[in-house]
């Protein structure tokens, strides 16, 4: 079992525009309604591949309760913490000129009786998992900490800790050592302190991370790939070129494509090929973590790996 955790979960609504122009009238081409939230993507790819998941989290509201159906419709278990807030709603608008932009609500008000019952809810549904995902970020009422506190938890019941997370949260949480996590450049200049320019830096930077004692550190670097550090190896995978329709989502399909790729016992180089590969083969599709396999598969073998 792998339980995945989204506190700040959302309805996606993604647009499709021939262009977005500021301040003026808009006509949209399509509109497709979908669950969201990176630990609801991760939930998506994992059980896309048939692995068992068990979804975690805050809903509440008419939203909420669309997710939950969701997720129960795709074949993974749901132990969702209700709430007496709305869960939010996301705008994804896709132009034809290949801009991404996103509207993001900030998420309910969760009340301090209403996140001890999530650490409760927390300590049941991780359980019987032995890998966790904390993804995404929180409502803001929410203390920064709480990420600190859940990899604590979950590390002292013998759990690996996956943490993608961003700002305020990442940066709180870093020092419970996560057994894995993915920053991305800016995330990783802001936890080592340094500029990153080149290559280099960026190793040297995801070192000192590493040195934290994390286990594997996972650098996303967008089209270009991933750098991926553990305590042995230095490894960059460089991505091979797709035509992007969406890259809402990708980085969610590294961090699922990692955990299958622990389960299955996979080299690092083989890890690495396999998370490139699905994120690259999702940024084919409008649909935010749906995975074309057959591309997948193709992408995985384009994969370039350069050892340091």
């Amino acid at each position: 079992m792998i339980t995945t955790v989204t506190l700040n979960p959302a309805e996606d609504k993604t647009f499709t525009v021939t262009r977005l122009v500021q301040g003026q009238v808009n006509r949209i081409d399509s509109v497709k309604n979908i669950a969201g939230g990176k630990g609801i993507n991760v939930s998506k790819v994992l059980r896309q591949y048939g692995y068992d998941v068990r979804a975690l989290g805050f809903l509440g509201g008419y939203t909420g309760k669309f997710i939950e159906d969701y997720v129960r419709s795709i074949g993974a278990e749901c132990f969702f913490t209700y709430v007496n807030g709305e869960t939010r709603v996301n705008i994804n608008i896709l132009s034809q000129d290949g801009y991404v932009t996103e509207l993001l609500e900030p998420g309910p008000d969760i009340r301090e009786k209403e996140l001890s019952l999530f650490f409760h809810d927390f300590e049941q549904g991780i359980a019987d998992s032995d890998l966790v995902i904390l993804s995404g970020s929180a409502p803001e009422q929410v203390p920064a900490t709480v990420y600190h506190d859940l990899i604590l938890r979950a590390r002292n019941k013998g759990k690996k800790v996956i943490l993608d997370s961003s700002g305020v949260f990442l940066k709180e949480s870093i020092n419970a050592c996560p057994y894995m996590v993915k920053p991305n450049i800016k995330e990783l200049e802001i936890l080592s302190g340094r500029k990153i320019k080149r290559i280099e830096d960026a190793i040297g930077a995801a070192l000192q991370i590493g040195g934290r004692g994390i286990h594997h550190v996972m650098v996303s670097m967008g089209a270009k790939g991933l750098l991926y550090i553990n305590d042995r190896e230095i490894m960059y995978a460089k991505a091979p070129e797709v035509k992007a329709v969406n890259t809402v989502g990708c980085g969610d399909s590294v961090v699922a494509a990692f955990a299958m790729a622990c389960k299955q016992e996979m080299s690092n180089e083989e890890l690495l090929k396999f998370c490139v590969g699905i994120s690259a083969a999702n940024a084919t599709t409008l649909e935010s973590a749906v995975i074309p396999m057959d591309k997948a598969e193709e992408l995985m073998e384009q994969v370039k790996i350069i050892r340091y």
